[in-house]
């Protein structure tokens, strides 16, 4: 074989070489896809349709009852469910003993008022006396009515400066408590809501609500430990209190409790109940909500215009109240979806990776 042949060979071989390697190349899609229809699932091509408007969602899909079947797609429909807003938070039971003792310095200064009171009153009378015989040719001397009087002035002045200690007194009960609690201490007989508190039959609660919120002698708040649900107290409105709590941003209010399940020093979970009436919605399970991009999304079916087959829709929900009970536990909504829609609660994980599946643009595409 003479050497021109050989090349000619090379040649050949080297062009079979690199359309074998092109075949190969450009073909690795087309077969993978090839392999990939043949596997158990929902082939996405096939079932992603343009989205509608009238659809209101993100994505339709239309989807055969066989498919529907061997994928294991399951449905629920939505009943009407009544739901009582509440503004969840937290609260502190608060030590009286701060107030216990400015009560105790408010009555005892409250009663050396009463003592100079009586002196003045007595005091009084002597400089009458007195000034009645000085003036009677002088049976008594000048000298002493005004000793008399200089003690009446003392009195006075005694008085007056009792009277200021028990106004500051009074003035720091309401910066630390509030006019309520502070109105309740001066009294010398007793309230009974303080006589309940020292007592140890009620407990002082402060309760931190965000700043939108105003409570009122007709609203309750459901005492709970941090973490649970099981109800350890309900408590009555007293009063705004003046001090914030350091740890949470918002406005503080004073409640009553019973003592029995309550510690002085404990922090509590707090529930006010809503001051509005109750609103009608639907509870969209646990197991229907299949979270994309931070947000929560569900699947609904609908019936679609091809035999044998149903669209399947995804749309957004609310996630602002979550609903915890023994019959259902999901998420409240008031918008979007009512009474008998029907969600998929089991598949919704696989129509939604079904769906972006080809999303992401082929890198041999042009």
């Amino acid at each position: 074989m003479n050497r021109k042949a050989m090349i000619i060979i090379a040649i050949q071989a080297s062009l079979i070489v690199i359309l074998f390697w092109f075949l190969v190349f450009y073909g690795k899609d087309e077969y993978e896809a090839s392999t990939s229809a043949g596997e158990d699932g929902i082939n996405a091509r096939s079932l992603v349709v343009p989205n509608k408007a009238t659809d209101k969602g993100a994505a339709t899909l239309i989807v055969p009852a066989t498919s529907q079947k061997q994928s294991g797609i399951q449905t629920v429909k939505l009943q009407t469910a009544q739901h009582l807003s509440t503004t969840a938070s937290f609260a502190t039971v608060e030590a009286i003993d701060g107030l216990v003792d400015l009560r105790v310095r408010y009555i005892a200064t409250l009663a050396d008022s009463n003592s100079i009171r009586a002196n003045m009153a007595s005091n009084q009378q002597h400089v009458k006396r007195l000034q009645l015989l000085n003036q009677d040719d002088k049976n008594i001397s000048d000298r002493a009515v005004q000793e008399a009087v200089a003690t009446l002035n003392g009195d006075q002045a005694k008085l007056s400066a009792s009277s200021a200690l028990a106004k500051g007194i009074y003035d720091s009960m309401t910066q630390q408590w509030g006019k309520t609690l502070a109105n309740w201490a001066i009294q010398t007989a007793g309230n009974s809501d303080l006589l309940s508190l020292l007592q140890n039959r009620e407990v002082l609660l402060k309760v931190t609500l965000p700043f939108g919120v105003t409570p009122d002698k007709n609203t309750t708040l459901q005492i709970t430990q941090i973490g649970e649900q099981a109800l350890l107290a309900k408590a009555r409105f007293i009063s705004e209190a003046p001090q914030t709590d350091s740890t949470i941003q918002g406005k503080t209010y004073f409640y009553l409790a019973p003592a029995s399940n309550l510690r002085t020093g404990m922090r509590v979970s707090a529930r006010l109940d809503a001051q509005k009436q109750a609103t009608s919605g639907v509870i969209v399970p646990h197991e229907a909500v299949v979270w994309f991009s931070n947000q929560a999304w569900v699947y609904q079916k609908l019936k679609s215009e091809k035999a044998g087959s149903d669209k399947f829709i995804r749309r957004l929900i609310s996630t602002e109240v979550e609903i915890e009970s023994d019959a259902i536990s999901g998420w409240y909504n008031t918008a979007g979806l009512v009474a008998g829609d029907e969600l998929v609660i089991s598949g919704a994980q696989l129509l939604l990776s079904e769906e972006l599946k080809y999303q992401i643009t082929n890198e041999n595409d042009d």
